[in-house]
């Protein structure tokens, strides 16, 4: 009794005491495979200022169609940003506006049409000489943009540049063209085709002059009567003038003052050779060297269009025949470009010739003379490889006396061909791509 007792007060005595709980070691857990996706989709739903500093640039995409361009006249800035899968390299070209504190970013190689980086860097682009730091990124906006394009060039979403603008000034040109050919004299028609070449150069003087020269300008024709003409070199230059040549006043009402202007020019040919077919008659002739004055009747304000009088003498030899003669012409031409972006390029002309001091040759006048007319139209329809693929449609008439034994009478060709130009670069008032392609 006494032992019973003894053990149940020692229970009640220790039930008084709290004993710590046993520690159970907890069971390690393997984590998800997709954490870091979900740790990556957390920062990108978070504001920026909250964003983690490596995961905020995911948020900058690929540019599109509506995307903003880059101006080909501000600075350029590399960024370096946290690569994507779109932009793996994550190099980006950047132009930054401080006011509105917001970045125009586009990738610095093309995309393919998936908009996924291909590897190939960026074309006509100037090179970016200074880097952004990323960290200075952080506090402008970034906005997905079209990289930069030199004036005359446009750029696509994918980063790749075409060419839109082009100066057919400034070329070297490859043509052909079916040109029939009628005679007056005859009912018949002879079937030829043109076969042409040369080398076109322009560029700027002083200011208000221009100068243009244009080498090796070819025409073979191939066919029923095959002929040719030829010119080694010919050179144009013009100018505007500041001061006029002299002012008409009216009194009509108020006074009023006219200034009328002589803007001169200068023109030269060197070795012209021509050679003419007419049915069984044949003749030859070589230009030695022309000279003659140009007076501007209209003029573009860039000088590259115009409507002109021209006239002067040159020295000619009858290589048929076998001697000199003096030759002055008269012409009333004119040379347009329709457009701004050059496409259309329109060409007219009437040219009166008198050929002097000739010897006189049985079956043909004592003084003879020629009668030019022409009209044409070249129109760029495509471009390859950025050099453009010009349709070209041609309208001449030829009246002379000068072919022995063969009657007076008007000869007229209608030609239409195409015609591949090399190195035709851009207009030099040519728009970049925020003023011009949008």
């Amino acid at each position: 009794m006494l032992v019973s007792a003894v053990t149940l007060g020692c229970a009640l005595l220790f039930g008084q005491v709290e004993m710590p709980e046993a520690e159970v070691p907890p069971v390690p857990t393997e984590a998800p495979t997709d954490a870091p996706v979900k740790a990556l989709v957390e920062a990108l739903e978070q504001p920026r200022a909250q964003a983690d500093p490596d995961t905020w640039a995911f948020q900058m995409a690929v540019p599109d169609t509506n995307s903003p361009r880059q101006s080909s006249a501000s600075r350029v800035l590399c960024l370096n940003l946290p690569p994507t899968p779109a932009v793996p390299s994550g190099q980006w070209r950047a132009q930054c506006d401080e006011t509105k504190k917001e970045c125009l970013v586009a990738p610095a190689w093309e995309l393919d049409s998936e908009g996924h980086e291909t590897g190939k860097p960026l074309e006509r682009v100037s090179m970016c000489l200074e880097v952004m730091p990323a960290a200075m990124a952080r506090a402008y906006r970034l906005v997905p943009a079209i990289a930069e394009a030199p004036p005359g060039w446009y750029r696509d979403e994918r980063g790749r540049v075409l060419q839109y603008n082009f100066d057919l000034h400034r070329r070297i040109r490859v043509g052909g063209a079916w040109a029939p050919r009628w005679l007056h004299e005859t009912a018949g028609r002879d079937d030829r085709v043109r076969v042409d070449f040369g080398v076109d150069l322009e560029w700027p003087g002083d200011p208000g002059q221009l100068h243009r020269m244009t080498l090796l300008d070819t025409e073979l024709y191939l066919g029923d009567a095959s002929s040719f003409e030829a010119t080694l070199l010919s050179y144009d230059f013009r100018s505007e003038r500041d001061e006029p040549l002299f002012r008409v006043t009216t009194f009509y009402g108020r006074p009023r003052r006219f200034d009328v202007f002589a803007n001169l020019g200068f023109w030269l040919e060197v070795l012209h050779a021509e050679q003419v077919r007419r049915e069984d008659v044949k003749a030859d002739f070589l230009t030695l060297g022309s000279t003659q004055a140009t007076l501007d009747l209209w003029h573009s304000r860039d000088l590259v269009s115009y409507v002109r009088l021209r006239a002067g003498p040159s020295v000619e030899r009858d290589r048929t025949n076998g001697f000199l003669t003096l030759v002055p012409a008269a012409a009333l031409e004119g040379d347009l470009t329709v457009d701004r972006d050059g496409f259309h390029h329109v060409l007219f002309g009437v040219e009166a010739q008198k050929v002097l001091l000739a010897e006189r040759v049985e079956g043909r006048p004592l003084r003879p003379e020629r009668l030019r007319l022409r009209a044409s139209y070249e129109v760029i329809a495509l471009a390859i490889n950025d050099q453009p693929v010009s349709l070209t449609l041609d309208g001449r008439g030829t009246w002379r006396d000068d072919l022995a034994n063969a009657p007076a009478g008007w000869e007229w060709s209608a030609q239409a061909g195409l015609r591949f130009s090399l190195w035709a670069p851009a207009r030099r008032d040519a728009p970049g791509a925020q003023g011009g392609k949008e």
